[in-house]
């Protein structure tokens, strides 16, 4: 068990926000999997939410099957932030984040996101408010800091143990990178000596089981959030739990069960944003499964133009016989067309294997 403030959760694995792509279903299909301690939703104003905005509410949906759930806020308006904590505590959430660590301009341009690193006072004082208003944890999600010469995470990380948060979550970059260059496990590291008692959850560049395992004892953080790494691989959070615990790597799940999963997916968007625009929606998701699958030109192809679900069963049908000739004879890919691996260290991502491009989202480019 993990303890997050007055919450248990059974593993010390997180699911990162991925604004646009950690919804409702991506988060119940990653749940399917086992091994998700708890999911964070996109990024979500606190004033829109305040205002009952259908985008905002359609963000923070849940069902029972997708617990326990955070909700991930921005904002710079002290009261706005404690109102909407004390909305989200009313509907049951489990925890609320605060996004200090967007590096998105319209974030940072009112205040919100990486901008909170720059004035430590102030988003203190705004962090106590929230946490004295509500039982459920506050935690907060950091960069390490402005650029590299103002690498702010360690003083930000005592100032909001000071002021209650239950735990910090820190991407090793500063804004300044974006989610370019490398994560500094040193700089996860410094946070992880600046505070007393909370957790500290590492982030970034998280892509397999063995990545996982190489930043907690880098680093000495306690948990592990992952983001690209699950949307890539939906199975990573039962694979690393598992190699945690055992010490072993599960198989990769083959062809068929990564279609099975997918499908499944696509089912969840068309349940809960209707078959137009679950299909819409899920033209960005497909081509992700789609690399594990080797080649799979004809299927991205046709994918990316998805309309209705029957037409989903069509593409799949003539991708599989399109697939046949990559195949040996027991079914599995001749060895030239296998995709390639994922590096298994932090910053390993050049010429050591596949690397994973920041998927695009809504909010201008991340």
């Amino acid at each position: 068990m993990f303890r997050l403030g007055t919450l248990e959760l059974a593993t010390p694995l997180f699911l990162s926000p991925l604004a646009g792509y950690t919804n409702l279903p991506m988060r119940v299909t990653l749940r399917e999997r086992g091994g998700l301690g708890l999911a964070t939703t996109d990024l979500v104003n606190a004033r829109s939410l305040l205002e009952r905005k259908a985008k905002a509410l359609e963000l923070i949906a849940t069902r029972p099957d997708d617990q326990p759930l955070a909700v991930q806020l921005f904002g710079a308006v002290p009261e706005e932030m404690r109102d909407a904590a004390v909305l989200l505590e009313s509907r049951g959430v489990a925890a609320v984040d605060i996004n200090m660590g967007c590096p998105v301009r319209k974030v940072c341009r009112v205040g919100g996101g990486s901008a909170m690193m720059t004035a430590l006072e102030q988003t203190a004082g705004l962090v106590r408010g929230m946490v004295e208003a509500v039982r459920i944890p506050v935690t907060a999600k950091m960069r390490l800091g402005w650029d590299e010469e103002n690498l702010t995470a360690p003083d930000l990380a005592r100032a909001l143990e000071a002021a209650g948060v239950a735990a910090v979550f820190v991407h090793g970059r500063t804004r300044a990178q974006g989610f370019s260059g490398h994560v500094n496990l040193a700089g996860i590291r410094a946070v992880v000596a600046a505070v007393r008692s909370i957790p500290v959850i590492g982030n970034g560049d998280v892509t397999t089981p063995q990545a996982a395992r190489h930043m907690l004892e880098a680093t000495g953080c306690t948990g592990v959030s992952i983001g690209r790494g699950a949307f890539y691989n939906p199975w990573i959070f039962a694979q690393t739990h598992h190699y945690l615990t055992t010490g072993e790597l599960l198989p990769e799940p083959d062809f068929e069960e990564r279609v099975r999963v997918m499908c499944r997916h696509l089912d969840l968007m068309v349940e809960v944003f209707g078959e137009a625009h679950g299909c819409r929606m899920f033209r960005k998701v497909a081509p992700w499964y789609a690399r594990r699958f080797g080649p799979a030109a004809e299927f991205k192809r046709r994918v990316v133009r998805l309309e209705r679900r029957v037409e989903f069963d069509e593409i799949l049908a003539a991708y599989r016989a399109w697939r046949a000739p990559f195949l040996d004879a027991a079914g599995a890919l001749l060895p030239r067309y296998q995709p390639l691996p994922m590096p298994t260290a932090l910053g390993a991502g050049t010429g050591a294997g596949e690397s994973i491009a920041v998927p695009r989202g809504p909010v201008e480019r991340w």
